[in-house]
Parts: C-alpha cells; sequence; structure tokens
C-alpha cells in the first residue's frame, strides 16, 4: 500500500505563487506516472500535471506556461511549483500516483486563491 502526503496548499494573492509537494511512502519504482489534479467545488476532478518515470511531463491547458511540475527520486517527491495564480485556480489538488493496474491517491490540499 502506498501513502502519499501532501503539503503546500493555503490562501495567496492572485498573481501570488505556491508550491505543492507530495511525499510517497516508499521508493519509486518504475515504470511510474505521477502528478496532481484538483477538483473546484460544483466541478469534476481535472488534470493539472503529470510526470512520468522517464520524466516526460504533461499540463492541462489551462496551466501551462504557469505551473511547473519535477521530482526528487532520492526524497520520493514531487512537487507543483505554482506561478502567477488566479481565482479560478481554487480548488483541491490530489497527488496520484499511477503503477500498472494500481492507482493511489492523497488526501487533497486546498488551495485558494483570493485578495
Amino acid at each position: 500500500q502506498v501513502q502519499l502526503v501532501e503539503s503546500g496548499g493555503g490562501l495567496v494573492q492572485p498573481g501570488g505563487s505556491l508550491r505543492l509537494s507530495c511525499a510517497t511512502s516508499g521508493k519509486m519504482i518504475s515504470p511510474y506516472i505521477m502528478g496532481w489534479y484538483r477538483q473546484a467545488p460544483g466541478k469534476q476532478r481535472e488534470l493539472v500535471a503529470t510526470i512520468t518515470s522517464s520524466r516526460s511531463t504533461n499540463y492541462g491547458d489551462s496551466v501551462k506556461g504557469r505551473f511547473t511540475i519535477s521530482g526528487d527520486n532520492a526524497k520520493n517527491t514531487v512537487y507543483l511549483q505554482m506561478n502567477s495564480l488566479k481565482p479560478e485556480d481554487t480548488a483541491v489538488y490530489y497527488c496520484n500516483v499511477r503503477y500498472p493496474g494500481v492507482n493511489y491517491w492523497g488526501q487533497g490540499t486546498q488551495v485558494t486563491v483570493s485578495s
């Protein structure tokens, strides 16, 4: 069983930045895809960004050019650097890791963008 622990959410003003972290309970074993999804009230969960074990990245259209996903294998941690935040980025952000046939989710961390 893999546990994911997210941190770094909070309240930030429009135009500000936050960095989310997601630490796994064990060593990451390739192949995998790790990433972030978000869900705003009344909306479906959507892709934010993913990174594969071969370091390929993918971003949702609404965050391209503003968010950057990266990984630290030594720390079994994935980061999401969020810049130029907008009120529409407000949501619960969930960490996810996918191995072949298995899918794990974190508990979520709230990000609120408001003045």
